[in-house]
């Protein structure tokens, strides 16, 4: 099985969402940038995935890796209902970054088979009841489906060395992993380039240039994501809570400039999120 380290493992959802197609119909043939699993629940359809077309039967998943080209089509009395998740961020080890080192986008599970597709019933209920919490919830729920997909037997039999990083990217991705570590355990803290070298022992700018291009984004922006994540969070599950004890509980000793980044990031202030949860 791919390896999963479970401090970085931390898939950016940009969708998910269910639903029914009726034949004739056939949609626009495309990529994404990102991730995306679509799952057919029931019935069948036709993809065309590059220039092959495949019949693809109910409860078999398709993982289209970024920059796959894919459409579905339906003939006449065909149908089918699927369930598309699209995401991003996926780190496993030993793999570039937002890739799965399949030789297959088809995959068809065997050993948790029924357990996966209980999973997809538990995402459509927490989509239609809504429940408070419930894209949190929805999120986790999408991690066991990537764990669950990772342990079955079939995809280990598609894994293929083709995509696998050499020795050279896997050392700056165990790199990039020490970072992120170190970010997450001292998010609370004063945190600079310069206390990253010290703790890696390496130039910052070494540091900066390595996860740059491996994340998309300086350590000093992943730091502050993570600040606002914990300080969204924190905010949405405790109504006592005021702006100023969530800003220093993630670092920032000023509350205005705690608020401002809160709202260019989320585009509402915190104290404004605060108030829809009291």
């Amino acid at each position: 099985m791919l390896q999963l380290n479970t401090k970085t493992f931390n898939p950016e959802l940009l969708y998910v969402f269910d639903c029914q197609n009726i034949g004739p119909a056939t949609n626009q043939h495309h990529c994404h940038d990102f991730l995306e699993l679509s799952i057919v629940l029931d019935g069948s359809v036709d993809y065309v995935i590059g220039d092959q077309k495949t019949r693809i039967p109910e409860k078999t998943l398709l993982l289209f890796n970024p920059g796959v080209y894919h459409h579905e089509s339906y003939e006449a009395g065909m149908s089918a209902t699927q369930l598309h998740i699209g995401f991003r961020n996926l780190t496993l080890h030993g793999v570039p970054r937002d890739r799965f080192p399949f030789t297959s986008s088809i995959i068809k599970l065997t050993d948790f088979e029924a357990q996966f597709f209980d999973v997809c019933k538990a995402i459509l209920l927490e989509k239609a009841t809504a429940y408070p919490g419930y894209d949190l919830m929805i999120k986790a729920l999408v991690m066991k489906l990537i764990v669950l997909i990772l342990r079955d037997s079939a995809t280990s039999q598609l894994e293929t060395n083709a995509l696998k990083l050499s020795y050279e990217a896997q050392e700056k991705q165990v790199m990039i992993e020490h970072i992120i570590d170190y970010l997450e355990a001292h998010h609370d803290e004063e945190v600079s380039l310069s206390t990253l070298s010290q703790s890696l022992y390496m130039s910052p700018t070494y540091i900066s240039r390595v996860f740059k291009e491996e994340t998309g984004e300086s350590p000093i922006n992943y730091l502050i994501k993570i600040r606002l994540a914990r300080a969204k969070a924190l905010l949405k599950s405790n109504a006592n809570v005021t702006v100023k004890e969530a800003a220093n509980q993630v670092g920032y000793s000023d509350a205005f400039y705690f608020s401002k980044l809160f709202k260019k990031y989320y585009g509402k202030s915190p104290s404004t999120l605060l108030r829809r949860h009291k």
